[in-house]
C-alpha cells in the first residue's frame, strides 16, 4: 500500500501564493506518477496537475493558465507551487498517486489508485 499526506493548506488572500507538499510512503516503488485535484463545495473533484517519472512530464488544467507548477522528487513526494491564487480557487486540494500498472488518462481520478486527506484552501477577496 501506499500512504499520501498533504499539507500547506491555509486562508490566503488573493493574489496570493501557496505551496503544498505531499509526502508518500510505503510501497513508493509502484508510483509512477502523481497528481493534484481539488473539490470546492457542491461541484466535482476536479483534476489541477500531474506530474510523472517515465518519462518526466508534467500535466496542467487549464485554468492553471501558467499560475501553478508542479514538481517532484525521487521519493515520490510532490509540491504543488500555486501563484496568483483567486477565490475560484477556494477548495480542498488532494494528491493521489497512480500505479505503474493502472491505465486511464492523468486527467482523470479514476486512474488513481490511492489518495491523501486533502487539506483545505481558502482564498478570500
Amino acid at each position: 500500500q501506499v500512504q499520501l499526506v498533504e499539507s500547506g493548506g491555509e486562508l490566503v488572500q488573493a493574489g496570493g501564493s501557496l505551496r503544498l507538499s505531499c509526502v508518500t510512503s510505503g510501497r513508493i516503488s509502484r508510483i509512477s506518477a502523481m497528481g493534484w485535484f481539488r473539490q470546492a463545495p457542491g461541484r466535482e473533484r476536479e483534476f489541477v496537475a500531474a506530474f510523472s517519472w517515465g518519462p518526466v512530464m508534467t500535466y496542467y488544467a487549464d485554468f492553471v493558465k501558467g499560475r501553478f507548477t508542479i514538481s517532484g522528487n525521487n521519493a515520490k513526494n510532490t509540491n504543488l507551487q500555486m501563484d496568483s491564487l483567486q477565490p475560484d480557487d477556494t477548495a480542498v486540494y488532494y494528491c493521489a498517486a497512480k500505479s505503474q500498472e493502472s491505465g486511464g488518462s492523468y486527467y482523470e481520478k479514476s486512474a488513481y489508485d490511492w489518495w491523501g486527506q486533502g487539506t483545505q484552501v481558502t482564498v478570500s477577496s
